[in-house]
């Protein structure tokens, strides 16, 4: 029987696209707004292949107010929305601020009002531990203090979250779930979904893929002396269908009512901090490689170190990371050769 109608904005992204089969597999009819800036329709008929379900798919931008109305006004039946729709690249949003600005805090307001006029209450968001900046203690708790933000990309999201909280304590038909993930990675494990960024890729793992496959000549590794034990960057890396998981649960969480508070906020990750070159000798080790890099220059808007303490999203959510690094970086391997060699 099916569990109600879940709206997910950017469920055909990278994130979006995994938790949309998830919420298949799971029960939900779903539908999709997304206006495929990163992500291509293709990804959209293999959410479709792989569950083995039918879903309602509009290509369409958040932006658009009156477009997304005639949405909403089709679809009375919303439960909750899931809202990924967002730029992520940290590099580009420090040469792109006001785009990330327009498009970020935009679509969310936008969102925010349709919910408001059409009398959904639900809302899973989207955010990122970069609203930590570089944190005092390690690893980082969600009481931990929000940090200046190191990019713009960082403060949308710290935006967002102070919009939402507004939001949620103004009018008593709202409950929002922040979810504050650490580094998603990995692929499905069908091969046929997974990270597809638009031109050079600005995350480690994808850029990884594409050099071992030929696409880029060499890996750049940004910075090697970082107070860390191998001087490179440190991250908790978290696989994509975790973390997807982790938005069913937390969806279910506020439509049953079991929320403690209308607004909460989860750390989503493993608990585990890995360097940049530990991942790129675990990636040439479990897939049996060679990868040519080279170390350079810091990168400007990226924190030192960070890895979650998730106590919190283990014991209230229920959730717990299963998924070893291993497999994050076999998969994201497999996806890659996959995609390339069917196109």
């Amino acid at each position: 029987m099916a569990k109600g109608k879940i709206l997910v904005t950017g469920g055909a992204g990278y994130i979006g696209s995994h938790t949309v089969v998830e919420l298949l597999l799971s029960g939900y009819q779903v539908l999709v707004i997304d206006n495929l800036s990163n992500s291509t329709q293709l990804i959209v008929d293999r959410i479709k292949q792989i569950s083995g379900k039918e879903f309602i798919f509009y290509k369409e931008d958040l932006l658009n107010f009156s477009n997304i109305d005639k949405i909403f006004s089709l679809h009375n039946d919303i439960l909750g929305v899931i809202h990924f729709a967002a730029y992520k690249a940290v590099g580009e949003s420090v040469e792109k601020p006001l785009e990330y600005y327009e498009n970020n805090v935009g679509s969310l307001l936008n969102v925010l009002k349709l919910m408001k006029k059409h009398s959904i209450s639900n809302i899973v968001f989207s955010s990122s531990c970069t609203v930590y900046g570089q944190p005092d203690v390690l690893p980082v708790n969600e009481l931990a203090p929000i940090k200046p933000a190191l990019s713009p990309y960082g403060n949308t999201k710290q935006i967002a979250e102070e919009i939402l909280k507004d939001t949620v304590y103004s009018d008593s038909l709202f409950k929002c779930i922040s979810l504050r993930y650490f580094n998603p990675i990995g692929a499905h494990s069908s091969a046929l979904i997974g990270e597809l960024p638009n031109g050079v890729p600005d995350n480690l793992v994808p850029f990884v893929t594409q050099t071992a496959y030929g696409l880029r000549d060499e890996l750049k590794i940004f910075g090697s002396d970082y107070d860390t034990p191998d001087g490179t960057a440190v991250r908790d890396y978290i696989h994509v269908v975790d973390l997807a998981q982790a938005h069913i649960v937390a969806m279910g969480r506020m439509i049953s009512g079991k929320n403690k508070n209308m607004f909460e906020v989860f750390n989503i990750g493993t608990g585990n901090g890995f360097s940049v070159l530990e991942i790129i000798e675990t990636f040439i080790k479990v897939n049996n490689l060679d990868l040519n890099y080279k170390i350079v220059q810091r990168r400007e808007g990226d924190v030192e170190k960070v890895w979650a303490d998730t106590t919190l999203a283990n014991k209230e959510l229920g959730w717990k990371a299963k998924l070893n690094l291993d497999v994050m970086l076999e998969s994201a391997w497999k996806w890659e050769k996959t995609y390339r060699e069917s196109l």
